[in-house]
């Protein structure tokens, strides 16, 4: 398992950590039902295969994936880093509602807190940068929670350089998590030479972009899909955007089955290829999800399969064209 330096922080973060958001269960952005045993048990799974960090927040499923890491961190005797959210809310119809007033921000930590049943949380992050207005109250909030001890590092996540400039004037931002995955390359338009430039982390999420990377999607597996998974709404999964999509998969399987890997490694260490990014967080529902896909920390990509990637990219985004 290979290790990065998170921006100016002391942290050394696992390259690929696990991402919590499919574990919630139900709710607004959820993935359909989700067994709790199974979601415990991959994330102790994901610990004892040496990944040393867990992303989390409280939206996703309302407190519920919280609730779960702190359950798993009762059973295990792994100390792993705890990275966490704040700054969306939800309403009696369990729909997110965005909210960085400085009182609300307390009130999340303490909550975050109780429910990961822990002191302090290693890497506290604005979940989005909304209201906008509300984007510098909310950073002194956050900033109030370092100097209380109750945080230790303050990161952004789904911000664009302006806005990290904005907040980087009263406070380091430790990280940004944005999202990247072959399908999505904007960071690479301007974030990540900012990131690195200004030593800020950068923790990417939805590498395998919501499973379609994977390998293992097909139009069967959408028509499945729970009703209440979030995925049937998006864009990526629709017409020619999908098709193009599991064209490419049937040759990056080609590409991972000569290097005696996986579609999911991958997609994975395809983000790892870019020393901007410290760690790839990667979403698990069960224990043999995450045991698969950890291993992406320890390969790194030729020369060769990069620049057969991105031939199949390029061809890629000419159909979409």
């Amino acid at each position: 398992m290979q290790y990065r330096q998170l921006g100016n922080t002391e942290l050394k973060l696992t390259t690929v950590g696990l991402g919590t958001w499919a574990m919630g269960g139900p709710w607004q952005f959820g993935w359909g039902p989700q067994d709790d045993g199974e979601a415990i048990a991959a994330i102790i799974a994901a610990l004892d295969n040496g990944i040393n960090w867990i992303d989390t927040a409280p939206a996703y499923g309302l407190g519920h994936a919280e609730e779960l890491v702190g359950k798993a961190l009762k059973q295990t005797e792994h100390n792993p880093i705890i990275a966490t959210k704040c700054s969306l809310l939800w309403n009696e119809r369990r729909e997110k509602v965005s909210c960085l007033k400085k009182d609300s921000i307390h009130r999340e930590c303490e909550a975050s807190l109780k429910r990961l049943g822990i002191e302090t949380i290693d890497l506290y992050q604005m979940h989005w940068p909304e209201p906008e207005e509300d984007v510098e109250e909310g950073w002194g909030a956050m900033i109030e929670l370092v100097e209380a001890g109750k945080v230790r590092y303050i990161g952004v996540s789904n911000f664009n350089v302006e806005q990290i400039r904005r907040v980087k004037k009263m406070h380091p931002v430790a990280s940004l998590q944005p999202p990247y995955s072959m399908l999505h390359r904007e960071p690479e338009d301007e974030l990540l030479a900012y990131c690195s430039e200004n030593k800020v982390g950068v923790v990417a999420y939805s590498p395998m972009q919501r499973g379609l990377l994977t390998g293992k999607f097909s139009q069967e597996r959408l028509s499945g899909l729970p009703i209440d998974d979030h995925r049937r709404r998006h864009p990526d999964f629709h017409g020619p955007q999908f098709a193009a999509t599991l064209e490419l998969v049937e040759a990056l399987k080609e590409i991972a089955g000569s290097n005696g890997r996986t579609c999911a490694q991958l997609a994975i260490s395809w983000v790892l290829r870019r020393n901007e990014v410290t760690s790839a967080i990667v979403g698990a529902r069960k224990p043999a999800q995450i045991v698969e896909t950890a291993p992406a920390s320890d390969w790194d990509l030729s020369k060769e399969d990069i620049e057969q990637i991105e031939q199949l990219l390029a061809k890629r985004d000419v159909k979409l064209k």
